[in-house]
């Protein structure tokens, strides 16, 4: 960190280079594509998917027409899916920038066919996840009718979504499998794709032709009761601002929900909520100082947060802090925050800067 800079978010494009690498290794023939929706996860879509079209990643996938058009403007060549699908409004753009959507439903595959012959396309089948896709009944009309419906359309995916992929003995993986087989069976051949991370590793029944990688691509774990398998891409710090000491009884921050249960040393740190540093981490979550862990002391604001550091050596003012990282990972990041490893990520503020490294 510059002395001018009291927080940052290190990213680690060597580190996403080699989870995909894990990605393909685990995934056998099946091609492995890049899921850079949310400005990849938060940490710079831009960055992300130069360094993962640098390991020869050629398919990417994004939720937003606007991200489409930004990341065409990145990568000229690459083929990207849009998952939101097509809009009737947004059919022009998705051509003019040869954009593959993503079709939801009967009306989005009626829109897309009607926008021109031979526009590639994706179907998402809808296997439980009640979110996006084909529910059964409007699939069982696209079977019916395929050869009408689908006539102008060429097929580039068929695919659905895993709903508990982080649970690897969730019954749910197996019926969502079973169904996505029985829509397959259903449908004119085309290229298939069911896993995400979770489903990486879930084993080759899942794998078909493609799979779609985001939060192993970034160094979460994506089954939690398992070691994780990718290395460590994101790095937030903050710095410390203050040291002060306080004795028993002293409380800190607001609400004066901590109090000191021993004359204690606190290190108030550059970082807060505004720097999407969660409040729900305040009293519960750490930080660490050169690996060494400190508790958090009271609540997080919006651009403090205190630590107690009593039991950590060497605290000056302008170390450094880790909230995220080698030692406090992002799945523990998470557990204090009472949320998914996905918030934590994509609510880091842009008031951080970012920093990308090539490094593993």
């Amino acid at each position: 960190m510059s002395e001018f800079e009291p927080a940052r978010l290190t990213v680690r494009l060597g580190a996403i280079g080699a989870n995909w690498r894990e990605c393909v290794r685990r995934a056998g023939a099946a091609e492995v594509a890049g899921v850079v929706k949310a400005d990849g996860y938060g940490l710079g879509m831009a960055p992300v998917a130069r360094a993962l079209a640098g390991q020869g990643c050629e398919t990417f996938f994004v939720a937003r027409l606007a991200e489409g058009v930004a990341l065409r403007g990145v990568l000229p060549r690459a083929r990207i899916f849009v998952l939101d699908g097509a809009q009737a409004g947004a059919i022009p753009a998705l051509i003019a920038n040869t954009l593959t959507p993503v079709l939801n439903s009967l009306a989005e595959i009626a829109a897309w066919s009607q926008a021109g012959p031979g526009l590639d396309a994706a179907i998402h089948i809808d296997t439980g996840m009640n979110r996006l896709g084909l529910p059964p009944e409007e699939l069982a009309t696209l079977a019916a009718e395929a050869k009408s419906r689908l006539k102008n359309i060429r097929l580039a995916l068929i695919m659905s979504h895993l709903a508990s992929a982080d649970d690897a003995a969730s019954p749910m993986n197996a019926a969502q499998l079973s169904r996505f087989r029985a829509a397959l069976a259903k449908l004119p051949p085309a290229p298939a794709s069911l896993a995400s991370s979770g489903g990486v590793l879930l084993g080759k029944d899942y794998m078909f032709d493609m799979v779609r990688p985001g939060l192993g691509l970034y160094g979460g774990n994506p089954q939690n009761e398992k070691p994780n398998p990718f290395a460590v891409v994101a790095v937030l710090t903050g710095r410390i601002l203050q040291l002060r000491r306080v004795d028993k009884g002293e409380s800190v921050g607001y609400g004066a929900t901590f109090r000191a249960a021993r004359p204690a040393s606190l290190a108030t740190v550059a970082l807060g909520y505004a720097d999407g540093l969660m409040r729900a981490i305040g009293n519960r979550g750490a930080g660490a100082i050169k690996g060494v862990r400190a508790p958090i002391a009271g609540r997080v604001s919006m651009d403090l947060v205190t630590l107690d550091v009593s039991d950590v050596p060497g605290v000056s003012v302008g170390g450094e802090v880790e909230f995220l990282g080698d030692t406090i990972s992002l799945d523990e990041a998470a557990a204090a925050a009472m949320t998914a490893p996905y918030e934590i990520l994509t609510s880091i503020s842009p008031r951080v800067p970012r920093h990308y490294e090539e490094r593993p």
